[in-house]
């Protein structure tokens, strides 16, 4: 009786020890789903939580997006839509793509960002580009899920006509859409994510708040009741009820996520480029903003939290738009630091180091050549009609005093001379 006892008892002792291994082994980690927010046309000027501006929208469900993790402070893109967008899904410049300037195509055979992901994960993750493309060119054609992309839906290219009457494109089939652009983008986008069984990278690029100014449904903004938008009016109103109307629906999309979805969700939030002139505000010219290389129309807000992103406030590392693409690769999962002209900035949602010492832009139309370079502290401007500008961005943050104008200092003739040899390495 005493040896059948003994036995029982070891055999117990032998299961709870097993049990507790089982129960202290940890549970590999759930890939993140990704939610990259795409503005269009919004700079600084125009979103709470920068200095820059005075006139802010009310925005609390992107306030709460930024107040919850980490605001990227120097984050630079392109000074128009297509460009950004191309640097951020190649990773790499646009002298590398010929996509330089707004309409431009991005060429069939470059790798996309979702195809490379999937390629490197062994097809872990359901990808989808919802809302504005803008690759294209002009060319309505392209199906954008012949890039590799498993879904598209939305409009090809820089802008509609009217935001209750476009052209939707889905799954390759045009169609017209009598629904406001913002609405739709953000109904397509969930009725997409909630079918999805496995991780999911959501690109979803709203128009707005680009022109043409309009009135947005009257629930999804605070301007009152606006009349319908005419030059003779002022169009800041307009501007802040879009931007406000995109805040509404990215707080319906939010809300109607799971608990368990919204729990294991990374959310950037960013502005592609910089504001229109004509709603520009104080301290920017509007001669440097959207179209400029100057901060207004490069310098662009860039915001993430959610999973996995364990900093709050704000950094102040050089990032750019091309390194969007090995981020979001490493963050789903790509064993990636750098990769083309894209450094990861993954490590910064936990903790604080250097990714960059210089950060670059450009832009090429049919007037103008020229690009950009910085080290944080002095910024080299060069144009083709070999004109140069450079500015000291801890005093003059937003350009206002060129000091090549005057006789340059032994320390600022280095720096110049330090950033022109980086240039010359970059684009070589």
């Amino acid at each position: 009786m005493q040896k059948t006892f003994y036995i029982l008892l070891s055999i117990l002792l032998s299961i709870l020890f097993f049990s507790c291994k089982i129960n202290h082994k940890k549970t590999p980690d759930k890939a993140p789903n990704i939610l990259f927010i795409i503005a269009d046309d919004m700079g600084k000027d125009a979103l709470s939580g920068y200095t820059e501006g005075t006139i802010k929208p009310h925005t609390p469900n992107l306030d709460a997006i930024r107040k919850a993790g980490l605001s990227f402070n120097n984050f630079w893109t392109y000074p128009t839509c297509s460009p950004t967008r191309a640097s951020m899904i190649t990773g790499k410049y646009g002298y590398r793509t010929n996509v330089r300037w707004a309409n431009q195509k991005l060429s069939e055979n470059e790798i996309l960002l979702q195809k490379y992901i999937n390629k490197n994960t062994n097809n872990s993750y359901a990808t989808a580009v919802v809302g504005k493309w803008h690759l294209s060119g002009y060319d309505t054609t392209i199906n954008p899920e012949t890039f590799g992309i498993d879904y598209y839906a939305g409009i090809f290219k820089g802008s509609v006509k009217d935001y209750y009457n476009w052209p939707l494109s889905e799954k390759g089939k045009p169609t017209i859409s009598t629904e406001y652009t913002t609405k739709k983008f953000t109904d397509l986008a969930f009725n997409w994510i909630k079918k999805q069984e496995k991780p999911w990278f959501m690109w979803l690029a709203y128009n707005a708040p680009h022109t043409p100014f309009h009135t947005p449904p009257l629930k999804m903004h605070s301007q009152g009741n606006l009349p319908a938008y005419t030059k003779d009016v002022d169009p800041t109103p307009y501007f802040m009820a879009s931007i406000e109307a995109m805040d509404f629906q990215i707080g319906k999309l939010l809300n109607v996520l799971s608990k368990e979805d919204r729990e294991n969700t990374i959310i950037i939030f960013m502005g592609d480029n910089g504001t229109e002139p004509i709603v520009t505000q104080d301290p920017y010219n509007k001669n440097q903003v959207k179209r400029s290389i100057y901060q207004g129309g490069i310098n662009m807000p860039l915001f993430v939290s959610g999973k996995g992103v364990e900093r709050k406030g704000i950094d102040n590392n050089l990032i750019t738009s091309t390194d969007l693409f090995a981020t979001i690769a490493e963050i789903a999962g790509v064993e990636i630091d750098e990769i083309n002209d894209s450094k990861s900035f993954k490590s910064l949602l936990s903790e604080n180091k250097l990714i960059r010492k210089y950060q670059y832009s450009e832009m090429k139309n049919e007037k103008n050549d020229a690009w950009t370079i910085s080290n944080g502290t002095y910024k080299l401007l060069v144009f083709t009609n070999e004109k140069e500008e450079m500015y000291n961005l801890i005093n003059d943050p937003y350009e206002k005093n060129n000091i090549l104008n005057s006789t340059l200092s032994t320390t600022e003739k280095k720096y110049k001379e330090a950033l022109e040899i980086e240039l010359a390495r970059i684009r070589k």
